[in-house]
């Protein structure tokens, strides 16, 4: 049953701008790849691991967001007006102390890290000059996570979906200038793609600034040095989410290179239906930060129960939001397969793992959306927790076993994909539901 139409409404009035702009944001990527891929297999291929590395690097920042957003929510419900800003303060403040010296790290171990990565010396050296100038960004990224904790905390989520089409224009003019020469610039390659994203991020900084100086201050924005309790109280927060965030995205890796111990083309198949199934969950992503802010101005307001009903008013929007995107990956497989393998071999081998696919991204819709509401009242360290003791305990090693000891395949893994994905739901409904997270204080 659906929650009624006002509730129904305030939550898609927070979370259809945070979809939208978290859509815009993953085609970053996507078009950095787009745009060079003119210049051939070695560019793409470089862009693309340097890509990567700067999504594992950019996941120790992650967690600033969320931090940020709970701290805000929990102020604004509360109705402290002038101290809603101060953990985003305290958020631009280690932004700052961690991005800076790990910028600088990565300049000089970029060779070293993408070696990791990729062994091919031509792909290396083209994914090293792309990284080095998106790792410029770091500090720009962790505190843009900031300012969008801050102002999703409040439920203006609308100013991050302007920010962010604003900064895919200039992402696109200033990449398309340095990679190819055009307005008297150097022609860079697949440099200027990483450069263009860079001022692009360094362009939606610098509006997230004017904005918050023209309409926080007196919410407490820039009023003196962050105190030492509102610095621990986000990096306690921050520090589990983007733990489980790197090591999230490390398990990707640990599970494309089983795939690898199979076949080439359980990897090509792995690649583009992890890939779907990365994009369309967005819009439960989108609904799970809504929940956040949503719980924690509730729980503001001491009303427990009003935030424990957020929580599965949001879980059942995103289960007919994500079965309306499931729907058409399981009636038709084949036409939506055909857009990424163009042999019907491929087609054919993945049929079956995308319709699982399917049932997997409306069974995640619960954890997806109670994840990120524990973390609105302050159980960071319970999500980290079950969200990786899952993974890495449960799923890793028994995708290993029953696709590659007992030679069950892609289709078995995919199996066990879907066991795990009904697991994880299950455990954060029960703690969801056992309400402890109630009793933190933030």
């Amino acid at each position: 049953m659906l929650p009624d139409s006002r509730r129904r409404q305030r939550i898609l009035r927070l979370a259809t701008p945070i979809i939208a702009a978290m859509l815009t944001q993953s085609l970053i990527n996507l078009v950095d790849a787009a745009l060079v891929g003119s210049l051939g297999e070695v560019a793409l291929a470089g862009v693309g691991v340097g890509g990567y590395a700067m999504f594992l690097i950019t996941a120790v920042v992650f967690g600033l967001s969320s931090g940020v957003q709970a701290q805000t929510a929990r102020r604004h419900g509360e109705e402290a007006w002038h101290l809603r800003a101060l953990p985003l303060n305290a958020g631009l403040a280690i932004a700052l102390l961690v991005s800076l010296p790990l910028t600088l790290l990565c300049l000089w171990q970029a060779p070293r890290l993408l070696g990791l990565l990729n062994p091919a010396a031509e792909v290396t050296g083209v994914a090293v000059e792309y990284f080095r100038w998106r790792v410029l960004s770091l500090g720009a990224v962790a505190m843009i996570f900031c300012f969008r904790g801050y102002w999703n905390g409040i439920q203006q989520s609308d100013y991050y979906l302007r920010i962010m089409l604003v900064m895919h224009v200039v992402n696109v003019v200033a990449s398309v200038a340095l990679i190819f020469g055009y307005l008297g610039l150097p022609a860079m390659g697949a440099a200027g793609a990483g450069a263009g994203t860079t001022l692009s991020l360094f362009a939606g900084l610098g509006l997230w600034a004017l904005l918050s100086y023209r309409r926080a201050v007196p919410s407490g924005f820039l009023d003196g040095l962050p105190r030492r309790p509102a610095l621990w109280t986000t990096l306690r927060l921050a520090t589990p989410h983007s733990f489980q965030q790197l090591w999230f995205a490390a398990g990707y890796a640990v599970l494309f290179w089983i795939l690898g111990r199979i076949d080439t083309a359980s990897v090509a198949v792995g690649h583009v239906l992890v890939n779907l199934s990365l994009l369309l969950i967005l819009p439960g992503v989108g609904l799970g930060m809504a929940a956040m802010s949503l719980v924690g101005q509730a729980l503001g307001r001491q009303a427990h129960g009003d935030a424990h009903r957020w929580g599965w008013d949001v879980v059942r929007l995103a289960w007919l939001c994500l079965a309306t995107l499931a729907l058409p990956m399981a009636l038709f497989p084949d036409a939506i397969l055909a857009v990424f393998l163009h042999h019907p071999d491929l087609i054919t081998f993945a049929r079956q793992p995308l319709q699982l696919t399917a049932l997997m991204i409306v069974i995640d819709a619960a954890a997806l959306v109670l994840g990120q509401a524990l973390l609105g009242a302050g159980a960071n360290r319970t999500v980290m927790t079950t969200t990786l003791t899952l993974q890495w305990l449960v799923f890793l090693p028994l995708a290993w076993w029953v696709g590659v000891v007992l030679e069950q395949g892609l289709l078995g893994i995919w199996w066990v994909q879907l066991g795990y994905r009904g697991l994880n739901s299950l455990c954060f409904a029960m703690i969801w539901q056992r309400r402890q997270w109630w009793r933190l204080q933030l």
